[in-house]
């Protein structure tokens, strides 16, 4: 089978991952774009044509539609295929639960761990306890969102399958839990990391790799 398209980033971002993940379910196939080069290939004047704002993940298919922003590729991929009604919902309440958790996975989840990563995991800036600190509160909070939300062994957070909201909600967690979502974190949430047990054994999910489970978080 050609591929549907195929995305343009550097390798293991976890938004590519959810974005694989979502055409996974609909038998979609959406590798990275080759001989993709950071800081290269994204201010070329031909991906700028595509692309104004430079940025990755960015989606070119096979038909030419071009698009950017995680949370819309994984949304349009979701869309693309004979599971859409399952991924997005297929009545305005079951859409907009679904919706709530793609934009609690942007504002809560990935804003609250992208700056530990750049301080620790990538080493881009400085060491600052303090913002350290703060991220790591939030990212508390929002787990406890989340154990509330998957109380009584719920395996998915809207309906009885996996939808979007699972795997917009997963792609940070994959990641946070390599670094800063420790043991010490995890024991407070015992439904949430049941949950992403469960997500991590179906194969649709390979594109996230290994479910890591870091014991201690990274710090300086």
């Amino acid at each position: 089978m050609a591929p549907f398209g195929k995305i343009y980033s550097y390798p293991n971002n976890f938004r590519v991952e959810r974005a694989q993940v979502a055409a996974a379910f609909n038998g979609l196939e959406v590798p990275l774009a080759e001989g993709f080069q950071m800081g290269v290939t994204n201010k070329s004047p031909e991906f700028l044509a595509k692309f104004p704002m430079g940025k990755v993940p960015a989606f070119e298919g096979a038909d030419g539609f071009c698009l950017a922003e995680g949370a819309a590729i994984c949304t349009y991929l979701a869309l693309a295929g004979p599971k859409k009604a399952q991924l997005v919902g297929a009545d305005a309440k079951t859409q907009a639960l679904i919706s709530q958790w793609t934009f609690f996975a942007e504002s809560e989840l990935s804003s609250a761990l992208l700056p530990p990563a750049i301080m620790t995991l990538f080493k881009m800036q400085p060491f600052d306890e303090q913002k350290y600190n703060s991220s790591v509160a939030s990212v508390e909070r929002a787990l406890k969102r989340l154990e509330v939300a998957l109380e009584g062994g719920k395996k998915y957070l809207v309906g009885d399958n996996v939808t979007l909201a699972d795997i917009m909600v997963a792609g940070p967690l994959y990641f946070g839990s390599k670094f800063l979502i420790d043991a010490e974190m995890r024991k407070n949430v015992p439904n949430v990391v049941a949950w992403l047990k469960g997500l991590s054994a179906l194969p649709e999910f390979k594109a996230f790799g290994e479910l890591v489970l870091c014991e201690t978080r990274q710090k300086a």
